[in-house]
């Protein structure tokens, strides 16, 4: 049985990072808040969609790589930024035990519901495996909690699916500059990055034509009706993803059809007909920029995996200052 520990953001930090989100111009909140028990589930399905084909690409790279990288990361316990539905570590964790690395794993997610599930279904699949989920915002964690399973032993970060690009490129760096303190001294990262592609792609990838990313955004006012009693009409919100060329990154946004007033968090919001509230960005990187951004963070490259078309790359960083 895998073990819960549950660091969710308190309802006073959700309203302080509503309040601050809304008073921005262009209107933004944390992509976190997307991920309840139902935004979760939404994400999953997007991941399914034949338009969406980021997630597919890095499972089957993990699978045909899993015998490298595990030798590349050694022993230690693998721990999961932003784990999901925890899916695409499986191969890993079964190529670390074949090797007799003894593999442990901790998952990090913000929807506590779907983190159970998700550890609970892994745990069946890899019976002898140690597992945590912790339930936090990693992007805000000062330091990994204390846990057996996170005591003694070597810190292996494992952050797949492109969720990089959610940051800014100042915020990107920040983060991994957060996770080589969350990670400790000889940590390494493995961290999947989607490369650039036609505007037409990208676009399609998220905007699928079942509807499941329009859904997925609008959940998220949905949620803030419930959590901090909104009164979003989300009918009245149109949902758009655009390449943003000078930022270089996907913005999904919802689109407000007229000029309306919406009360959430305990103030009065107005929003002007086609004003934006941003939901989501998704930045792309080639290996090159990638690994730039990854240096002045204090990580270097140790290793490189990419499926054949060069859509995505796995990325093994190590810290410039240690031994590898």
């Amino acid at each position: 049985m895998s073990d819960l520990l549950d660091l969710h953001p308190a309802p006073a930090d959700m309203h302080r990072l509503v309040v601050e989100g809304l008073s921005r111009t262009p209107k933004q909140l944390p992509a976190w808040f997307l991920y309840d028990a139902e935004g979760s589930r939404l994400f999953d399905r997007i991941c399914e969609q034949p338009e969406y084909s980021l997630t597919v690409t890095e499972t089957a790279l993990l699978e045909q790589q899993a015998e490298a990288i595990a030798a590349a990361l050694g022993r230690g316990t693998l721990v999961e930024f932003g784990a999901g539905s925890a899916r695409k570590v499986s191969p890993l964790l079964a190529a670390l035990d074949r090797a007799a690395l003894k593999p442990a794993y901790v998952a990090l997610d913000i929807s506590a519901e779907h983190l159970q599930q998700a550890c609970e279904r892994l745990q069946q699949h890899h019976p002898t495996v140690p597992i945590l989920g912790i339930c936090c915002d990693y992007s805000e964690l000062e330091a990994l909690p204390e846990h057996p399973l996170l005591n003694g032993t070597a810190h292996l970060g494992f952050f797949p699916g492109s969720s990089l690009g959610n940051f800014t490129p100042v915020a990107a760096q920040r983060l991994l500059t957060q996770f080589r303190r969350l990670l400790g001294p000889g940590g390494k990262l493995l961290i999947g990055i989607d490369q650039p592609k036609p505007v037409q792609r990208l676009e399609a990838a998220y905007n699928d034509a079942a509807g499941f990313s329009a859904a997925f955004a609008r959940n998220l006012l949905t949620r803030l009706n419930r959590d901090l009693s909104g009164s979003f009409q989300p009918e009245r919100f149109r949902y758009e993803a655009r390449w943003i060329a000078e930022a270089r990154h996907i913005e999904m946004a919802l689109v407000s059809s007229a000029a309306q007033t919406v009360t959430v968090a305990g103030r009065d919001w107005a929003f002007a007909g086609g004003e934006r509230l941003i939901t989501e960005t998704s930045a792309k990187y080639a290996p090159a920029e990638f690994l730039a951004l990854a240096a002045g963070a204090g990580w270097q490259g140790a290793a490189r995996w990419s499926d054949p078309a060069q859509d995505l790359s796995l990325h093994l960083l190590v810290q410039a200052d240690s031994e590898h």
